[in-house]
């Protein structure tokens, strides 16, 4: 999009940028922010909305994105380096921390790929600069060079150490000897102009051997390098001149590294900016009234409650809409009744929403393509040539209309005013019929009557008014589409004890046609309450039937739920009762041998038919509860907290494939048929998930924590459990889950006697109510 000279400053974009820079973290990002204009294509302003989807995507997933709050930019360094051709180890701290920076940027957005599609283009432009950073690490937090930096360097700091700790040494042994110490005015090593020195008192320094350096601030002392040091000092004095210079040659050369990669490192840095704006953009994204808007190829545009940001959350917000039904839109009202305010922030939106940004808004804002957008807003001060405010603005509005086209955006404060008020109505008039010509969407204030009746009477021109309180004499800043706003001038006066017979008289000398438009307005105002009164009155019945309907809804959902509760609860009774008469059986089936043995069989069978009836009966139910449920939940999606049939397990469903699930619970994972797998309203507990118990250490790669045989016979089932449990034991668990179901009871009773048999199963039990109960048995290894 083109935004006419002096367009932005009209309508205080800048400031609007300014202040959605505050949000940055660098200051090439709050430049860049600053500096940003708008995308030359629809389909550009798409990208930048959906890289800073991505970006929040990202964000919600894996935090907020690694930063350095140490940037600073780096084109005047670049400038410097180009002129001295040396940096300082500052001022190549700088580079080491966007290249550093950079780098783990690039390597958390290529770790984020799978999780976050598209995430890859916030990384286009970092280039690859590893070499470069390697170099740099001899850069310390604190700008100096490391010993490491070259070997000539370590060897003479390492020889600078060795010499200043033994010429501070020496400067301590003499401030021990009993013929120097009277002398001394303290006994205090000192270091002056490079040079390690003593402190002599003054009436003794000529007695002192050695060369008088300074006097002391007090002048009661006189700072002598002793004899025996002079040789050390000078020693020291020459390898600092050659630290020096060593340190100028490394850091000259890192200097000529950065300036041959000058591009590369300006198109990273550039790209760390962008991810900055982005951040900022999240930040106003995670306020309330802040959001993208939906884009269109069409030249419209429509604004739900939209607020001038540079006002706050105080102003009154607006809807708005152009470019449908009409393109033109005449906006009138009361002086400071917040006309301009409406076009300031129309303008403002559409840069920000054409640029990518977020508009301060509400969801169901739409903005459509402009190709340029210009705006004639207020008086202009220091114009050239001397031109009158007419004059200023006629010369603005003719630049406009030459450029003007079917995707052009133009706003016109106070159409027709500063001069004569009919041939400014006729002019503003003229205008308005020669951009209708061009289809170009013009959003204008104005005052005049006629330009009011223009709008009122032309095809795909609307009028809509500022609201005016009748009572507080003031404005109340809501835009009302479809209605032109008053004046208000002789109702004001009326009101503030303007004589009567003056109001009459005032009446009595407008236009018989002027007079009519205000009455029509004014009629108009007043259905326009009348509608609205009305239409809250039926929002707050609608309301009243929404809250009634979710009271209905939630009983049939509370009697629904306590009838599936009831049902499974009696369900759950007999099945208890079935299984202890099982386990009765066959308790005595095995207490009972030898000869007793056919009978016990024989009463087992008699027990085991008995319970038949009852078991198809179960069977039915929740054959049938389980359609009902399917029929009104639907069937398991990933996602869903379920119920495995025939065990009190939960879990949660991973996948789905082949008309199986795999479902989640801890760290077991379980495959099961769909249609035999419960949908539950909550989600399971901490006790519900616990498919399998606690184990004394992490899951060993390659050997889960259970194994399904549910449903297979026990030829096919032993092998499996064999084999699971030889792996099992030999990967270290202590205790691992055979879900096996309920059924007969047969698989569980073949399953307990292959754990009898097997030398490293040390106990096995049934699974408790969270466990699984008599769906799971749990076997414990041997350690």
């Amino acid at each position: 999009m083109r935004v006419e000279a002096g367009t932005a400053e009209l309508v205080e974009i800048p400031s609007v940028l300014e202040r959605l820079s505050r949000r940055t973290r660098s200051e090439t990002g709050k430049l860049m922010l600053q500096g940003m204009l708008p995308a030359v294509s629809v389909k550009g302003a798409r990208e930048r909305q959906d890289l800073l989807r991505s970006f929040m995507r990202y964000r919600d997933i894996r935090g907020e994105m690694t930063w350095d709050g140490r940037l600073k930019p780096l084109a005047p360094l670049f400038d410097s380096a180009r002129e001295t051709a040396l940096l300082t180890g500052a001022e190549l701290l700088q580079f080491r921390i966007l290249i550093g920076l950079s780098k783990r940027i690039r390597e958390d957005i290529r770790g984020a790929r799978e999780e976050v599609p598209g995430i890859e283009r916030l990384a286009e432009g970092i280039r690859d600069l590893e070499k470069e950073l390697d170099r740099l690490q001899v850069i310390s937090d604190d700008g100096q060079l490391y010993d490491h930096a070259s070997k000539e360097l370590a060897g003479i700091r390492s020889s600078l150490r060795d010499l200043t700790s033994r010429a501070r040494a020496k400067c301590s042994e003499l401030t021990s000897r009993a013929n120097l110490a009277p002398m001394l005015q303290d006994r205090v090593v000192h270091f002056r102009k490079g040079r390690f020195a003593l402190l002599v008192r003054v009436e003794d320094s000529g007695r002192f051997e050695g060369i008088a350096m300074d006097r002391s601030s007090s002048g009661k002392g006189v700072y002598i390098e002793p004899k025996e040091v002079v040789p050390l000092n000078n020693r020291i004095e020459i390898l600092r001149g050659e630290e020096r210079e060593e340190e100028r040659r490394i850091l000259s050369s890192l200097t000529a590294m950065l300036l041959e990669k000058e591009s590369h490192i300006a198109e990273t840095e550039l790209a760390l900016a962008r991810i900055d704006v982005l951040h900022a953009s999240a930040q106003f994204l995670d306020e309330r009234n802040w959001i993208l808007p939906e884009l269109d190829d069409r030249s419209r545009f429509h604004f739900q409650n939209l607020w001038n940001p540079l006002i706050g959350q105080g102003c009154v917000p607006v809807s708005i809409h152009c470019g449908e039904r009409f393109r033109q839109l005449v906006i009138t009202g009361p002086n400071t009744g917040g006309k301009t305010v409406v076009l300031k922030s129309v303008a403002i939106a559409v840069f920000l929403a054409l640029s990518g940004l977020p508009v301060p808004a509400a969801e169901g804002t739409l903005v459509g393509w402009i190709d340029y957008l210009a705006a004639d807003i207020g008086d202009e001060q220091g114009i050239e040539q001397s031109l009158s405010t007419f004059s200023s603005h006629v010369r603005r509005i003719i630049t406009m209309m030459e450029k003007a086209g079917r995707d052009s955006l133009l706003m016109l404060d106070e159409l027709g005013a500063g001069t004569d008020p009919q041939e400014g109505a006729a002019l503003g008039i003229a205008i308005l019929e020669a951009l209708k010509d061009r289809r170009s969407l013009v959003l204008a204030t104005t005052h005049h009557n006629p330009i009011k009746r223009y709008a009122l009477g032309s095809s795909g021109v609307e009028t809509a008014g500022m609201e005016f309180d009748p009572v507080t004499l003031a404005p109340t800043f809501r835009l009302i589409m479809g209605i032109p706003g008053k004046s208000n001038a002789l109702f004001i006066a009326e009101r503030l004890g303007m004589p009567k017979n003056v109001i009459e008289s005032a009446r009595e000398h407008l236009l018989g046609e002027a007079r009519t438009t205000e009455q029509i307005m004014s009629e108009l105002f007043d259905k326009q309450a009348e509608l609205e009164s009305a239409g809250v009155a039926m929002a707050e019945e609608r309301k009243e039937l929404a809250s009634l309907r979710r009271e209905l809804e939630e009983k049939i959902k509370r009697i629904n739920d306590r009838q599936e509760k009831i049902i499974g609860a009696a369900d759950r009774r007999a099945r208890e009762i079935m299984e202890e008469a099982e386990r009765s059986a066959r308790e005595m089936l095995s207490r009972l041998e030898g000869a007793a043995e056919s009978a016990a069989r024989k009463e087992y069978g008699k027990a085991k038919k008995d319970s038949q009836p009852l078991k198809e009966r179960i069977s039915r139910r929740e054959e049938s509860l389980a359609k009902k449920r399917i029929e009104r939940e639907g069937i398991p999606q990933v996602g869903d907290s379920v119920r495995l049939g025939g065990t009190e397990a939960m879990g949660v469903v991973e996948s789905i494939a082949g008309g199986k699930a795999v479902v989640v619970a801890g760290s077991m994972k379980v495959e099961a048929p769909l249609e035999s797998l419960v949908i539950v309203r909550e989600k399971p507990t901490p006790a519900a998930e616990r498919m399998a118990p606690t184990l004394h250490a992490p899951a060993p790669r390659g050997v889960p924590s259970s194994i399904m045989v549910r449903g297979m016979t026990v030829d096919e089932a032993l092998p499996e459990v064999e084999i699971y449990l030889d792996r099992a034991f030999r990967a270290g668990y202590g205790e691992v889950v055979v879900i096996h179901g309920r059924g007969e009871g047969i698989l569980r009773r073949a399953v307990h006697s292959l754990c009898k048999s097997l030398p490293y199963v040390t106990d096995f039990r049934l699974g408790s109510a969270d466990e699984g109960g008599y769906g799971v048995t749990i076997v414990s290894f041997r350690r």
